[in-house]
């Protein structure tokens, strides 16, 4: 009735499956590292200036986006090796022959792995993303000079109702921020009714008061002048604060912030929608890897096929692998959902694993 086996099993099977699991990430990191600088490095010294401290620092910022995309992967081999090792040396045979069925022997590995997704949740957040950030403006300047962020957002579009505001350039932030080159543009069931131009807006607490405006009725063509002019109440100044988020530089709670900021602006984020939620079933699916590898782990005291499951097991993950990022690029194409983008590769194969072994061992 106990869901897991003893203690010492419990610990046995969980060190075998961490050890054997970073073991393998470490291995896969440090040669496709080595791959991608065979291109890269080319590319960063042929940069006056840049040296093999410049090297280094590419090292820092790519090794924990590989470390990221492959760890569930690592998981996987791992749990095979694991399973391949424990099967050969006949220990799953004495666990299951002493009561414990299958869940119970695959019930430390859940934990663990469950432990190993938090660990990623947080790596991913804390590093992966903000070093994504730093190494995709290095590489937009060539592995050059990085130029200084000067705090101004271009050409910003926001929709209030059927109006729509275009910023030709956005600076500060708060009730500092400053529009300039304002366009607005007035409609009335779906048609222009008129068109104001400003040089700069800056928000007064409750709206925007305008500078240098001048006003165009689309109806009788006059244009007039106004010294000042106050419009956009309720609009406030953190709508024009993104005209574009890439999802995979930001953390967790800093990307649902920006999405609530698009939201509020009127923009469509279905595509970062399904980025945010994959941060949570990404680092979830080492969760699935013992599942999946489980095949190579039962059976083979009567079949004694090892390298036939252990491929079968690494085809599953694989499947998995294949699966989650078609529903993600699905899902930044807007075709699928946000949540089955994210959820739905994850849900099917956990209900696949399930059913084989249920259906074989249980």
């Amino acid at each position: 009735m106990h869901f897991f086996p003893s203690r010492n099993i419990t610990l046995y099977m969980a060190r075998l499956f961490v050890v054997r699991s970073f073991g393998v990430l470490m291995m896969l990191v440090l040669i496709l590292m080595t791959l991608d600088l065979l291109g890269e490095s080319g590319k960063i010294l042929s940069v006056p200036g840049n040296d093999q401290g410049d090297v280094l620092r590419y090292v820092t910022m790519r090794a924990p986006q590989i470390i990221a995309r492959f760890l569930p992967f690592s998981v996987l081999l791992g749990t095979l090796i694991t399973f391949a090792a424990l099967s050969q040396n006949s220990e799953i045979v004495a666990m299951k022959a002493a009561g414990l069925s299958a869940h119970q022997i695959l019930a430390p590995m859940f934990v663990a792995s469950l432990a190993v997704a938090v660990i990623s949740f947080a790596f991913n957040d804390t590093v992966v993303a903000p070093n994504t950030a730093r190494l995709k403006l290095w590489q937009t300047a060539e592995y050059g000079t990085v130029a200084a962020d000067s705090d101004a957002r271009k050409n910003i579009w926001v929709r209030e109702g059927g109006d729509l505001i275009n910023a030709g350039s956005v600076k500060g932030s708060g009730n500092d921020t400053v529009l300039e080159n304002v366009q607005i543009y007035l409609r009335t069931n779906g048609g222009l009714r008129q068109v104001i131009s400003a040089s700069t807006a800056r928000y007064n607490g409750e709206a925007w008061a305008l500078g240098n405006s001048q006003t165009f009725d689309v109806a009788t063509t006059e244009v007039k002048k106004a010294e000042s002019l106050i419009v956009g109440k309720g609009i406030t100044p953190d709508r024009f604060n993104y005209i574009k988020v890439d999802g995979d530089s930001l953390g967790f709670f800093p990307l649902l912030r920006a999405i609530g900021d698009l939201q509020s602006a009127g923009r469509r984020t279905d595509n970062l929608k399904s980025i945010l939620w994959h941060k949570l079933s990404g680092p979830l699916s080492t969760v699935l890897m013992p599942l999946l590898a489980a095949v190579a782990a039962f059976g083979l005291a009567r079949s004694g096929a090892l390298f036939l499951r252990a491929v079968i097991g690494m085809a599953l993950g694989f499947a998995y692998f294949v699966a989650d990022n078609f529903a993600l690029a699905m899902g930044n194409l807007g075709a699928y959902p946000p949540w089955i983008a994210a959820w739905g590769p994850f849900l099917l194969f956990l209900l696949i694993g399930e059913t084989v072994l249920v259906r074989t061992e249980e």
